[in-house]
């Protein structure tokens, strides 16, 4: 099985197919774009890409990409991020100057920076950071990335998990060229869709009214702008069951009068971690 991930060998989306699909290929594409598109073209058989994470929010660019894709979710996977700094070796804590990781890793890992009175430089991806630290091969400069990363590039770990929160995790939907097709009955299924509803007051509340009624649990619900226009918004939703459930089947059929569209993009079993997080709430 080969899957395809955005980002460079090593980055965290790298662990996480590893993870989830021991022995299985990854091959890192530049975009989310491209990595989708490795799915299209029969090079990757899935592509690992994230939504959100638990301390930086939803990946902004995933949302704009979901609807168009092409692809269908078939899962979905947890993976906690543990953020190493690392550096070439010779290299000690108290003489690091310049830390180099991804927008996003930095964010997660402001105490860090603080206490050690360092300058954050920005870089395209956690894993690529890793190698410009290997290829600048000065005390001074390090990086945030994972511990994959270390083995990969060289360099040698100062200290483990200095992200802010342990929490820190991010989830991963599996995308795949054909959507599953369970049956309806089966237990613990997610469905996710996009919808857009009609310029008319009150027209969310109204479209959200049917999944209450029908008593279906609603677990995510975020909007965005559709191709920059202040007037059209569009939402990505996610609830628990399966279209084809009679509860369900009701509130998509009570959706219908007040959307102008609505697009699922895959119905699967939901990750174990979020099973456990439900049972311990």
């Amino acid at each position: 099985m080969m899957i395809a991930f955005q980002g460079q060998l090593g980055a965290y989306s790298d662990l996480a197919c590893r993870k989830a699909y021991p022995g299985a290929l990854t091959l890192p594409c530049e975009t989310f774009e491209a990595a989708m598109e490795a799915v299209h073209d029969g090079k990757a058989d899935l592509a690992m890409l994230p939504p959100e994470n638990s301390s930086s929010g939803r990946v902004a660019d995933m949302h704009a990409l979901l609807p168009e894709s092409g692809l269908s979710i078939i899962g979905e996977k947890f993976s906690r991020i543990e953020h190493c700094l690392m550096a070439p070796k010779g290299a000690v804590i108290g003489g690091i100057k310049r830390i180099h990781s991804h927008t996003v890793a930095l964010g997660q890992v402001r105490k860090l920076i603080a206490g050690l009175g360092a300058v954050p430089v920005v870089e395209y991806d956690t894993a690529g950071a890793a190698e410009i630290a290997a290829k600048l091969n000065n005390p001074e400069d390090a990086a945030i990335a994972s511990a994959l990363a270390a083995e990969l590039y060289g360099l040698t770990i100062l200290r483990h998990n200095v992200e802010d929160f342990a929490h820190n995790t991010t989830r991963f939907y599996v995308m795949a060229r054909a959507p599953l097709h369970l049956p309806p009955d089966t237990p613990d299924l997610m469905t996710t869709f996009v919808f857009n509803v009609r310029n008319v007051p009150a027209a969310l509340y109204k479209a959200l009214g049917g999944f209450a009624t029908n008593g279906v649990n609603m677990t995510k619900l975020e909007s965005y702008m559709v191709n920059g226009s202040f007037t059209a918004t569009q939402f990505l939703a996610e609830v628990d069951g399966h279209p084809d459930q009679p509860a369900l089947k009701h509130a998509f059929e009570e959706l219908a009068f007040f959307s102008t569209e609505i697009k699922i993009l895959g119905t699967y079993p939901a990750d174990p971690y979020r099973l456990a997080q439900r049972a311990k709430a």
